[in-house]
């Protein structure tokens, strides 16, 4: 009888410790099987013991918590939170205190020189009838003459602060609530996105400051005067500002001319820089690229860097440094050089975060050696690179040299170039072809950008404003000679990006903030140019991308069977789903399934307003599909694996989004353009 009472008591408390394990867990989103429910508290809230209680101690503004109960105390709603997924929690919230965060994606400002700020509109209604207008010029104008002179603007909530935000520095959420992707009057796709914003950094907003007094905001109702926010201070001049530009340049067999053409045009650079003082604002680097030595050993480096920014002392100490510079004594095995080896090499062996103006110039004969050639000694493309350059900061110019030797690579270079050197702000590719690789033509570009992207230091160093600034009359007649005096292309662009980096570099300085907290709907578009306002990023665990990445991979290798078979691919592909307890139904040999309904992706992809570049191929589409497109679309699977190889080791830029949270649960901001 006494035995029976023991396993009695052990089976029960088993039961119960087995109740326990499975209550250590959040609550799952309707309809969800692994996404969880989530908060973000807002600085009203506060943590207490138990639901109903108050006085509690203040929550952490902005944090994400995960809800592991709800409970409803004398009509109002409780949530039991924690700071992650693994079964700690910290207390109990009100639910009216805390913003619901279904899905775990944020926006970032893009650098608003050269557009209009980003308004956060009341309601969808107005934000559409803009998007749908043939002029909406015309309906903006009264509404930001009124913002401008202070004046009460029912429609909009707030505006984007003047200057530039870091994301990196200062990272903070503007999470989407819901969205939808549309296309506008001019045919055009953008986002409209209701959106929460809110701001990772709790000294934006103490814990008893009231959610619309955030500090050097334009939100309706703040303290800030919209009315005073371009009056120059002397606390908005620029006077430390200073930028690296590095030449990374192609040293093969063939570019002895312009090898010396740099060095000669560097010279004349240096004397000018010099002359006017401005040795400590601007800093030359360059980084030279080969290709392969494993394969051409006699070529003695893939990458290498000859002259780092950060170190140089004056021109004296870059031509020295230079001097040995010479073009290869023996050819490479392909006509493609390793030039996304030097671009890396520059992104990753520099330190950016000592300028303001950060600009890389790449300069070759050649294409890139492809991040899927066996040659490549990074893995990545053109894409990939150019969001590690856009995450530093990093403007990146191409002067590709289209000389007769190249004739048959010029297109696939150029497609490539355009690809690595698109710039968000001005939305364009900051790509300069150089037609028979004439070399007085290519002189006369590198002097040209060089002398304009220091010109724009110089204008900086003097203290002047950003955009939307005031100058004094002198600067401004100094700065029309100058645009008057080359009226290029290379020297516009470079003027335009010198504008976006003082603007950047004075919003760090300032330590700009994000607006408070309030829900608005936005659009990821400027109404007029269409350039780009805030860019998407998904917030992924540690596990989310592990999982992305090892989907991802299944495809590749599904992928690389349809190559020999067309049906092979999807054969495969039915079995990873079936390994992964999919529906068998939706398993069914159809050859109208497409990817995405075989529920391969992970849940934290669902809903997110962007258009997959695989999840819409089926098994028609696959066989239909040249072989060229195929291997093209297995390259593009085998570069974003790379990609996210790099995410997961950056340890830097895993993002704590609430204190005490398990490492496991810090979160990446990945670019929807990484996405599958």
């Amino acid at each position: 009888m006494g035995y029976l009472k023991l396993l009695s008591s052990a089976l029960l408390l088993g039961s119960l410790l087995t109740q326990s394990a499975v209550a250590a867990q959040p609550l799952l989103q309707q309809g969800k099987k692994t996404l969880f429910q989530r908060v973000l508290s807002t600085p009203t809230c506060e943590l207490v013991e138990s639901a109903g209680q108050s006085g509690g101690k203040k929550a952490v503004v902005f944090s994400r918590y995960y809800v592991y109960q709800r409970e409803s105390v004398n009509g109002k709603e409780w949530l039991q939170v924690g700071p992650d997924t693994f079964g700690k929690t910290v207390g109990w919230l009100a639910s009216e205190c805390a913003v619901p965060w279904n899905m775990q994606m944020t926006l970032a400002f893009t650098n608003p020189a050269g557009r209009d700020p980003l308004l956060f509109f009341k309601d969808k209604a107005t934000l559409e009838s803009l998007i749908e207008a043939d002029n909406p010029a015309a309906l903006l104008e009264p509404i930001r003459a009124d913002l401008n002179s202070g004046k009460h603007t029912p429609q909009v909530l707030a505006q984007e602060p003047a200057e530039y935000i870091d994301f990196q520095k200062n990272f903070y959420l503007l999470p989407i609530l819901q969205g939808e992707e549309v296309m506008n009057s001019k045919g055009f796709y953008e986002r409209i996105l209701e959106v929460a914003s809110v701001s990772k950094d709790d000294k934006v907003l103490s814990n008893t400051q009231h959610p619309t007094q955030g500090a050097n905001t334009s939100t309706a109702g703040a303290a800030t005067n919209p009315s005073t926010a371009g009056a120059v201070t002397n606390a908005q001049k620029i006077t430390g500002f200073s930028a690296a530009i590095v030449f990374v340049i192609d040293s093969s067999i063939s570019m002895d001319p312009y090898i010396n053409r740099t060095r000669e045009a560097m010279k004349q650079i240096y004397a000018q820089i010099e002359k006017e003082n401005l040795s400590e604002q601007v800093k030359f680097g360059l980084v030279s690229f080969r290709s392969n030595t494993a394969a051409t050993p006699g070529l003695e480096y893939t990458a290498k860097m000859f002259v780092d920014p950060s170190t140089v002392k004056d021109g004296k100490d870059f031509m020295n440094k230079v001097a040995d510079l010479k073009q290869a004594k023996v050819s490479s095995k392909e006509f493609n050089e390793d030039a996304y080896a030097g671009i890396a090499t520059a992104l990753n062996d520099i330190a950016w975060d000592n300028f303001g103006g950060r600009y890389i110039v790449l300069i070759s004969d050649a294409g890139a050696l492809d991040g899927n050639n066996p040659l490549s000694s990074t893995g990545l493309d053109a894409k990939q690179l150019r969001l590690e350059a856009q995450h530093r900061g990093v403007a990146i110019y191409t002067l590709h040299l289209k000389t007769a030797a190249g004739k048959k690579n010029h297109d696939e270079a150029q497609k490539q170039y355009v690809d690595l050197a698109f710039n968000n702000y001005l939305n364009k590719p900051l790509y300069y072809p150089v037609n028979a690789g004439d070399v007085n033509e290519f002189g006369d570009k590198v002097s040209s950008l060089a002398k304009a992207i220091t010109s724009q230091v110089q204008l900086a160093y003097r203290g002047e404003l950003a955009a939307g600034s005031a100058l004094t009359v002198e600067e401004n007649k100094e700065a029309k000679k100058a645009e008057e005096k080359d009226d290029s292309e290379i020297a516009k662009d470079a003027a335009l990006l010198g504008k976006a980096m003082q603007l950047a570099y004075l919003g760090d300085v300032k330590g700009t903030t994000a607006p408070p907290v309030f829900k608005a709907w936005i659009s990821d578009k400027d109404f007029v140019k269409n350039s780009p306002t805030a860019e998407a990023r998904v917030l992924l665990t540690k596990s989310q991308l592990s999982d992305l990445s090892d989907v991802v991979k299944k495809i590749a290798e599904a992928a690389n069977s349809g190559l020999i078979s067309p049906s092979d691919m999807f054969t495969q592909l039915r079995s990873v789903a079936a390994a992964m307890g999919q529906d068998p139904n939706k398993l069914k040999e159809n050859a109208s399934v497409k990817i995405a309904d075989l529920g391969l992706m992970g849940e934290y992809l669902d809903d997110i307003p962007y258009k997959s570049q695989i999840a819409s191929i089926d098994e028609e589409t696959w066989k239909g599909m040249s072989a060229q497109e195929q291997e093209r679309f297995l390259r593009g699977l085998h570069q974003k694996l790379r990609h996210y190889q790099i995410m997961n080791e950056d340890s830097a830029r895993w993002i704590s989004l609430s204190e005490e949270s398990d490492s496991r649960d810090f979160v990446y901001p990945v670019p929807l353009e990484a996405l599958p």
